[in-house]
């Protein structure tokens, strides 16, 4: 009989962080629903319906709506590979110290510093697009100054709500994901079922948004529909740290946030087109906010205010998200010595156990951007386009990282994995990525060349001055945190659960 003491089915969650070589320093207070709420709040369907919905008609008519169920197949197939690397990898700051451990510190420090301005961008965007809720809410004209005000508001209270801990976000979190599911599949619903004035065969009628030309450029055009929803899964990753057993959560919770964001997406966005009494005159670009007319004139004023209320706590909540997550990357960053004051940064507040320092942060650049925007209000669209680019290409550099570990013989060993299908999936998530960027970067045909290149431009800036810093100041020679060790510690995480001994058998 054999006296060999029997080994766990899979990690417990201090042994795991032990074995990635940190300690267990924060409060794992955050559950799967919570952790689902962040990611879902973070994506936000409603902030995102609401801010492209006119963009979309007016660029590709109502067949715009199949953009959300294609980058809902795409971003899932992404999620899915980024479930095997979180679920071996559940560390906090997502993106960064993935592309680390799966590639290597220089290659890890681009794809983060591409991420946290794109992610600061997106939250100086949802703030500023959450302003005409508020103003409509309370009858207020908005001036740029009072735009300001407004935005700046949004962010000391998530900087606020987010001092006080991680149960709090979580809560706020869940409030938020009620508010979302309300505003989105509630009145989504409604209007599909009790306001209806189109018919179904308009999602397969270009409107004529193609003039005497092909539609395909159109409809192309109009990606941005889907394009600018499906990200904030990955924030379910950032969090890793204070989510109770997160190899296994984590990768759940980034799924759901893609299904349940799909279908909440497309029931707002078909309810929107189903119910406009004015469908051709908004295709036309004729209604320059078509949303506020929809609900008032299906709703009545009363309705109209709670909506507008509901989606007032979606935004607050949004940016909340936006803020954790930032903060946690920001701080996961600066713990291994990657960023200047990274001793500051990597704090952790002893009462709260979040990283405040980085939630500062987190909050005074987006609210800098906030003033250049009050500066000159053209600004906002360029920097929106931006975030989505910036974002998909620190994703696609994840994405790339894990498939180059699967061709040196990597075999995820979280208790989350793909099997066999995970090559397969990882090369078509590739492919898909590929396919965005190719969309994200055409440029634009206004005739002026910094509106049709101004992301080619903003994007070409944070790469440029990243590069710069990480060739002068070498801020990846100044960190010994593990790197490209994805190999070694599947292989550790198997010997200590006894997988490697059952596939030798």
């Amino acid at each position: 009989m054999s006296t060999k003491p029997k080994l766990p089915e899979q990690l417990d969650d201090g042994e795991h962080l032990a074995v990635l070589g940190y300690e267990d320093s924060f409060s794992r207070s955050m559950s799967l629903w919570g952790n689902f709420a962040l990611g879902f709040t973070y994506l936000s369907p409603l902030v995102g319906v609401y801010s492209l919905f006119a963009v979309a008609l007016t660029t590709g008519g109502p067949p715009s709506i199949w953009w959300i169920v294609i980058v809902a197949c795409g971003q899932l197939l992404v999620s899915l590979v980024f479930g095997e690397v979180v679920s071996q990898y559940p560390i906090h700051g997502g993106v960064y110290p993935w592309a680390r451990r799966l590639w290597g510190r220089r290659y890890a420090w681009m794809a983060a510093w591409v991420y946290i301005w794109a992610m600061v961008v997106t939250i100086t965007a949802v703030a500023e697009f959450g302003t005409g809720f508020f103003a409509s809410l309370f009858n207020i004209e908005l001036t740029p100054a009072i735009t300001l005000l407004i935005a700046l508001g949004f962010l000391l209270v998530a900087l606020g709500i987010n001092f006080t801990g991680t149960a709090w976000l979580a809560r706020i979190a869940r409030l938020g994901l009620f508010a979302e599911l309300i505003g989105v599949i509630g009145v989504g619903l409604y209007l599909l079922i009790f306001q209806r004035k189109n018919d179904f065969g308009v999602f397969f009628d270009s409107m004529g948004v193609q003039g005497d030309g092909s539609y395909v450029p159109a409809f192309f055009a109009a990606a941005i529909a889907g394009l600018f929803l499906f990200y904030g899964f990955e924030a379910c990753g950032d969090v890793a740290e204070e989510v109770s057993n997160p190899a296994r959560r984590i990768p759940r919770a980034m799924q759901l946030t893609i299904f349940v964001g799909g279908v909440s997406a497309l029931f707002s966005f078909a309810g929107y087109v189903l119910a406009a009494p004015n469908l051709q005159e908004i295709v036309n670009g004729e209604v320059e906010d078509p949303i506020p007319a929809i609900l008032e004139s299906t709703l009545g004023a009363v309705g109209a205010k709670i909506f507008l209320v509901v989606a007032l706590l979606a935004f607050i909540s949004c940016v909340l998200s936006l803020q954790a997550a930032a903060s946690r990357l920001i701080f996961s960053f600066a713990r291994d010595g990657m960023l200047p004051g990274h001793r500051w940064l990597s704090k952790v507040s002893p009462k709260s156990k979040v990283p405040n320092n980085a939630l500062i942060v987190a909050c005074t650049i987006p609210a800098l951007f906030c003033l250049l925007i009050f500066l000159n209000e053209n600004l906002l669209v360029p920097i929106t386009s931006f975030a989505i680019l910036g974002i998909y290409v620190a994703f696609q550099m994840v994405v790339l990282a894990a498939l180059r570990q699967r061709f040196k013989g990597w075999r995820p060993a979280g208790p989350f994995s793909l099997g066999k299908l995970g090559f397969v999936i990882n090369i078509v998530a590739l492919a898909y990525g590929i396919f965005a960027f190719v969309i994200l970067a055409t440029p634009g045909s206004s005739g002026s060349f910094f509106e049709d290149y101004v992301v080619h431009i903003g994007l070409g800036v944070v790469v440029i001055v990243g590069l710069i810093y990480l060739f002068i100041a070498r801020p990846d020679a100044k960190s010994s945190a593990p790197e490209g060790d994805a190999i070694r510690v599947a292989t550790e995480i198997r010997e200590r659960t006894g997988q490697l001994e059952v596939s030798r058998r």
